[in-house]
């Protein structure tokens, strides 16, 4: 396998996993699935014996510290430091700006899960074969369900000498009526937020594209400075940065997209029925997270997650119960993507 160098993302807040998430600790920085944080695990899957160089890792000064605690010491290793959040192009681009422009990057959130970690190495390597050859390859991870929280893939012509395909189409979240259809075609994949490609390529399309993007993080970087490991790019410059995605940027506008497929156990952990999906559960469909005592009677597809007070459920079907100090919040999971929508995840 190729060196592939992680570039690790590393922000936001988690609020639809309020009141566990929250500005001062969220979720990639969470012991949400077993006993690593799902940053710890991101950088675990990117270790050097699988042919991965040390990562560089972009997160903001609200990070930081979380950062340095769980990534420990990587000979190496890279921390980028965003003086603000300007969205995934300009993250990307800061790590590309301080690489060899030969180097594959594989970019990664530090907030998801991957259950089948042997596939996202098959994967990952078919990614960087592809990305030596000038392909910019997204990973389309396997819809098993009609999942409208998700953008697409559309599976386009076979390149055969890699076993990945170019990317048809980039498309936005579906309806129900669509997410069906797509899942019935067999030919759409999730849009899973993992690339991989050369430094020089992604460059020279961000600055096709979006030359402005490419324009200000250059310069950025120019007047940043070093601290150890950490990078601080120039504050003030890298503030005028547009805030835009990377898929809208970059991949949506090149004509070297292509697409590895990966059947990985993957999810976002994007809200509380997410994690439960991640999580083992009993004959009934329960799960129970936490250190505190829980008592469940004639409950089907329950979750609870308390870290004190006892908790009893008794005949439920379909809901989440999270106890956080304080701060109790139950939902069904029809209702978990309003969790953001509280008064305490907004105003944490």
């Amino acid at each position: 396998m190729s060196i592939l160098v992680p570039v690790i993302l590393c922000g936001g807040s988690g609020t639809r996993l309020w009141p566990r998430s929250r500005a001062a600790m969220p979720k990639p920085f969470l012991p949400l699935v077993g006993d690593s944080t799902l940053f710890e695990a991101a950088l675990a899957r990117c270790h050097g014996s699988g042919g991965f160089a040390p990562p560089v890792v972009v997160t903001g000064h609200k990070h930081l510290a979380h950062v340095e605690a769980q990534l420990g010491t990587v000979e190496g290793a890279q921390v980028i430091v965003e003086p603000s959040a300007r969205n995934t192009a300009a993250a990307i681009a800061l790590a590309a700006c301080r690489l060899p422009e030969d180097a594959v990057m594989l970019v990664c959130p530090s907030d998801h899960h991957i259950g089948n970690t042997e596939a996202f190495a098959v994967a990952a390597a078919a990614a960087a074969k592809l990305a030596q050859q000038g392909w910019l390859v997204s990973f389309g991870i396997e819809a098993t369900r009609p999942e409208t929280g998700f953008g697409y893939l559309k599976r386009g012509d076979a390149i055969p000498e890699h076993g990945g395909f170019r990317t048809a189409q980039f498309v936005e979240k579906p309806d129900l009526e669509r997410a069906k259809a797509f899942l019935a075609e067999g030919i759409y994949a999730w849009n899973g937020g993992i690339f991989a490609f050369r430094v020089k390529d992604f460059l020279v399309e961000l600055a096709t594209h979006r030359p402005d993007v490419a324009a200000s993080v250059a310069e950025a970087v120019a007047k940043g400075t070093e601290d150890g490991q950490r990078f601080h790019p120039d504050a003030a410059t890298f503030a005028e940065v547009p805030s835009v995605s990377v898929d809208y940027a970059v991949m949506e506008n090149t004509t070297r997209a292509a697409m590895v497929p990966a059947d990985m156990d993957w999810s976002d952990i994007g809200n509380w029925q997410a994690l439960h999906e991640a999580l083992e559960t009993d004959e009934h469909g329960n799960s129970v997270r936490g250190s505190g005592t829980v008592e469940m009677v004639d409950c089907r597809g329950v979750l609870v997650d308390s870290d004190g007070p006892r908790v009893s459920v008794i005949g439920l079907e379909d809901v989440i119960v999270v106890v956080d100090g304080d701060d109790i919040m139950i939902t069904t999971v029809a209702g978990v993507q309003k969790v953001g929508n509280l008064s305490g995840a907004r105003n944490q």
